[in-house]
């Protein structure tokens, strides 16, 4: 059974112009639809700008759909306001990627913990820092943790704080937006080994967004592909990783740095994202595809299922 549902989701920025210019929008999101289990890892990626931060923004309403659905818990949280939304927001919170921004410099560890089980639970402030210190514990960070400011860790140590505090009010989904991509190489397999655990142990469901396949492929069982604002192609990870359908997949897939694998086989993709504002017509991919033909540049491919499970945007899917 879904935890989450997420039906045809559009998130619409709107763009200034002249009083008698027409409306334009920078379609950051654009038909996005996907399901994610109770205690199930999936992961999103895509190139910068593809829309993958704004998917999560708007999972946990820190943005605003311009239509669509999101439904959590068999409730649709994507026009819940006031009181209802907070309420709702225990059950889902997000991990920011930047661990020294995401942090207030003038609060203790416990006082940006508490903010949280002050506000989702009714336990007193003794509970309440009893609550904190077995939260720094789950993350591997000491109780005397509590009382020190963000400056006194290092970056996977605050990145530690973020997921304890996230924890504190026991969601069931939290979007974890690129927790490892400001950390040093050491210390990323290390916030992924807390992340599965937590997973394991809590059932909590991530939604893992990245940009590195190689870094998705050890966390999640499912992955999904994100390009423009509409997810190309999705699947079980191993699946993706091993038998790619959509040519931009197989580009992402050839930059992973493999010691096995021949230099000059990368793929080079040419030109540049287009502009979300003035997408190109048919499939988005085309101007950059090396098997677009005139169909593609016509019609818009719909992500259809290939193979048991294995979902692909394309005309050409395989070849």
């Amino acid at each position: 059974m879904s935890l989450l549902r997420v039906e045809d989701l559009k998130v619409y920025y709107p763009l200034r112009a002249s009083l008698f210019a027409p409306k334009k929008f920078v379609k950051a999101l654009d038909g996005v639809s996907f399901e994610i289990g109770g205690g199930e890892i999936v992961g999103l990626v895509g190139e910068s700008g593809c829309g993958k931060s704004t998917l999560g923004r708007a999972l946990v309403r820190l943005e605003s759909p311009h239509s669509g659905k999101i439904v959590l818990n068999d409730i649709d949280i994507a026009n819940v306001k006031g009181k209802a939304s907070q309420k709702l927001r225990k059950d889902f919170q997000m991990i920011f990627q930047d661990p020294y921004g995401s942090l207030n410099p003038r609060l203790t560890i416990f006082n940006a913990i508490d903010e949280v089980l002050a506000l989702h639970t009714m336990l007193d402030k003794a509970a309440r820092r009893a609550r904190a210190a077995q939260l720094l514990e789950d993350v591997g960070l000491g109780a005397d943790s509590l009382d020190r400011y963000p400056h006194q860790f290092s970056g996977g140590q605050r990145q530690r704080i973020g997921i304890a505090r996230a924890l504190a009010a026991g969601p069931k989904l939290i979007v974890a937006d690129e927790p490892v991509s400001a950390l040093d190489v050491s210390v990323q397999a290390s916030i992924i080994n807390l992340l599965q655990d937590i997973c394991e142990k809590t059932g909590t469901s991530f939604l893992f967004i990245a940009h590195d396949l190689a870094v998705v492929e050890h966390i999640a069982s499912k992955i999904m592909v994100m390009y423009l604002g509409r997810i190309v192609e999705s699947g079980p990870a191993r699946e993706i990783t091993q038998h790619p359908l959509h040519p931009y997949t197989k580009a992402l897939l050839s930059a992973v740095p493999d010691v096995g694998t021949p230099a000059g086989s990368r793929i080079i993709l040419a030109g540049d994202v287009p502009s979300p504002v003035n997408p190109p017509s048919g499939c988005a991919f085309h101007p950059r595809c090396p098997l677009a033909d005139d169909h593609c540049k016509q019609e818009l491919p719909l992500l259809c299922e290939i193979t048991p499970g294995h979902q692909c945007a394309c005309f050409h899917a395989g070849e």
